[in-house]
């Protein structure tokens, strides 16, 4: 759906009203991993689908055009009767949350005051991938949002928008929780490193690297049996599923603990 040149709309007065009397939108939370939740001035909202789908796209899209909202949300229509959908959604939105969604020109986007869990999870997981092996590691910055230990993206959308961020995170995540139980054994904080690694093999169940820092954080604290039960429950896993073997770096981990291939 290719771009066209914005005309006003009555959504854009409704979009900059001053917020409902009695309502303070100054907290509010927008809740997008194991599922689509809206807490808005301390309450939660229950909102329809298509307002859903517009608030989660604003935040995970950032600042969008009104076009390419719209198309991104109605491909099956023309331009113009998409834009006629998101201009019924906002003034829905509006209703329901005043200002929620502020109009920019030609853009929307969420207000600031909006606190998004998945924002503040991929922006964690890039702090924790930014620093190298070799930097010095402040314990009291070790600090893992709940949310990166929660589940999927909007889970049940299948929209192509979604499954494409769903994916991206989800790796992002992994690599995030992989690293920081690695930092978290490294300052002698196992509980939590081994509850950063097994969230990791929760959302991935066939991914060695998650079980390799199960097994690391076990063998730091001295645990072999723990270590050899991780690593022999992984390995029938793998054969039963893929029919496949651990490979050679997970077996040079436990070293002689680790069976040979049969």
């Amino acid at each position: 759906m290719s771009p066209h040149r914005h005309q006003p709309d009555s959504s854009q007065a409704a979009l900059r009203r001053p917020p409902t009397a009695g309502i303070d939108p100054a907290w509010s939370r927008l809740l997008l991993l194991d599922g689509f939740r809206l807490e808005w001035a301390g309450h939660q909202r229950d909102l329809p689908r298509s307002a859903q789908r517009v608030l989660a796209l604003l935040a995970l899209s950032g600042r969008p055009g009104r076009a390419g909202v719209a198309g991104q949300l109605w491909p099956e229509v023309n331009e113009k009767r998409a834009l006629g959908s998101l201009r019924t959604v906002l003034h829905r939105i509006q209703i329901n949350c005043p200002d929620i969604v502020r109009s920019c020109g030609d853009h929307l986007e969420l207000a600031g005051s909006v606190l998004v869990d998945f924002s503040e999870v991929t922006s964690w997981a890039l702090s924790a991938l930014s620093d190298g092996p070799g930097d010095a590691v402040d314990p009291a910055a070790l600090r893992v949002p709940p949310g990166a230990y929660r589940g999927t993206l909007l889970p049940g959308w299948y929209d192509e928008w979604v499954l494409l961020e769903r994916e991206q995170f989800c790796q992002l995540r992994m690599h995030a929780l992989e690293e920081t139980s690695a930092r978290l054994a490294g300052v002698g904080r196992y509980g939590e490193a081994l509850y950063a690694a097994h969230s990791a093999v929760r959302a991935a169940p066939l991914r060695e690297s998650a079980h390799r820092a199960v097994i690391s954080i076990h063998l730091a604290e001295g645990n072999i049996t723990e270590a050899v039960r991780q690593y022999e429950s992984f390995r029938d896993m793998l054969r039963t599923e893929v029919g496949a073997e651990p490979s050679p770096l997970m077996k040079r981990l436990l070293g002689p603990f680790a069976e040979p291939v049969p």
